[in-house]
């Protein structure tokens, strides 16, 4: 007799998605926080290596106790060894810009990641992307521009630049992760990134290599810890929601960031940045928004009639 769901059941588990990710995105930005303040002390490559080499551990444990060690060794190396090489350029970038720009700005920038992904999705995999989404990326690179200001009061910051370039790197790596989960598990995906970030950008950043203080273990201690917390929760959100539903929660992050920002380093976005922030917010729920119509009727179209 094949068991049927209880009742509430499917709340039940949108209820705990919803709470994973509100959590994953909390705890992320607190390492987002803790690698601005270790790049004040050291090179932007040795933060990105320090970030990989901490988390390795936890996510080994993490690894052993649900799918076995064993299983980390049977992935598709070179996807892995793309999406390693964009991790490096995507850490060390985005360290740069969060040396240099508030937390909430460089958070703001990023935010145009799903539109970039959704752009990259149609020459990588495919994918087909209608003119409504289309406008919802150009409008939210158009609130990218508004935060930059190219020949504005703010001008185009070096900082800001990093981040943006940051992004794409972050949206192909998305990429290849979509192409990997088909194969691989959560778990490998996260320890072959990390690996690859601590063995590669240590590498490149050994020759200005900065002896690691004592009193930033703490900070070392807390990229491990959120780090590898945030990766559980993300897994734990799109394994019980739908992403769809699940996606949007990243904007909460602006909750995080603008409160880190006022309470560690008493900043704040100026008008122009808000502006910005809003533009690339409302552009990313619409097209989160519009995946989700898009796909519902593709599932119906292929229902056989009745």
């Amino acid at each position: 007799m094949t068991s049927q769901p209880l009742p509430g059941d499917g709340e039940r588990s949108r209820r705990a998605a919803f709470a994973w990710m509100l959590a994953a995105v909390a705890v992320l930005c607190l390492m987002d926080a803790c690698m601005k303040q270790l790049s004040t002390h050291y090179p932007p490559m040795q933060v990105a290596a320090l970030r990989g080499m901490v988390g390795l551990p936890l996510v080994l444990v993490w690894a052993a106790t649900t799918v076995g060690l064993r299983s980390l060794l049977h992935v598709h190396w070179p996807l892995h060894l793309a999406r390693g090489v964009l991790g490096i350029a995507f850490l060390s970038c985005f360290v740069v810009g969060l040396r240099e720009l508030p937390l909430s700005t460089a958070y703001a920038i990023t935010f145009v990641g799903p539109l970039l992904v959704t752009a990259m999705a149609v020459p990588l995999l495919g994918e087909r992307v209608g003119p409504r989404r289309w406008t919802a990326i150009a409008i939210g690179l158009l609130g990218v521009l508004v935060v930059l200001r190219p020949g504005g009061e703010g001008m185009v910051s070096r900082g800001g630049l990093f981040v943006l370039f940051a992004t794409v790197c972050y949206a192909a790596s998305v990429i290849t992760v979509r192409m990997l989960a088909q194969r691989d598990s959560a778990q490998s995906l996260v320890f072959w990134f990390l690996a690859m970030v601590a063995l590669g950008a240590g590498l490149l950043a050994w020759p200005d290599w900065v002896p690691v203080r004592a009193q930033d273990a703490w900070l070392l201690a807390g990229i491990a810890v959120t780090g590898t917390l945030g990766q559980v929760a993300l897994t734990q959100a799109f394994r019980l929601g739908e992403a769809s539903q699940v996606a949007p929660l990243e904007y909460t992050a602006l909750v995080w960031v603008l409160l880190l920002d006022l309470l560690v380093w008493g900043v704040l976005p100026d008008a122009m940045t808000w502006v910005g922030m809003a533009i690339i917010v409302a552009s990313g729920l619409y097209l989160i928004r519009r995946e989700r119509v898009v796909g519902a009727q593709a599932t119906t179209d292929a229902q056989p009639p009745h």
